[in-house]
């Protein structure tokens, strides 16, 4: 998908998924690579994406978004529910490469609001938030994905 000097954005298949365990427990959790497999896989077929950064080895990095309709609103929203970064890959931009690629998806899947669900006690998060973009809005924080006129 996107390419910047040797890092790849792509979507992730199940053939990712010991990669992405491995990244899981870089980062203080533990999931099956079998359920990760089986995961992703349901995740193609359905209204989402799983995008994953990767260089040279394992994948350092990890966005997950579904999109769904609302009454709401008159195009689909497309929801962030999964975004890490792998501990020794942060502060390289990594994150934001990742945000710009899932905007990309969102906006081929007709969505026009991008909500992503963060914590309220995460404040790294909460400050990357407020710096792509994303403002508050309940305890999700949410961004137009085309510039407004």
């Amino acid at each position: 998908m996107a390419s910047r000097y040797g890092l790849e954005i792509r979507a992730a298949t199940a053939a990712d998924a010991a990669g992405l365990a491995a990244l899981f427990r870089a980062s203080g959790q533990t999931i099956a690579v079998s359920d990760l497999a089986e995961r992703l896989e349901a995740l193609r077929l359905g209204s989402g994406a799983a995008l994953i950064a990767v260089e040279w080895g394992p994948p350092s990095g990890l966005v997950v978004l579904h999109w769904y309709r609302s009454l709401m609103a008159a195009q689909p929203v497309a929801q962030i529910t999964g975004l890490l970064v792998g501990p020794e890959e942060r502060r390289r931009g990594i994150g934001r490469l990742l945000l710009k690629a899932a905007s990309q998806a969102a906006r081929t899947a007709g969505c026009a609001t991008l909500e992503l669900a963060a914590s309220p006690d995460d404040d790294t998060l909460r400050v990357f938030c407020e710096s792509t973009g994303f403002e508050r809005a309940g305890s999700l924080f949410t961004r137009p994905l085309r510039k407004k006129s």
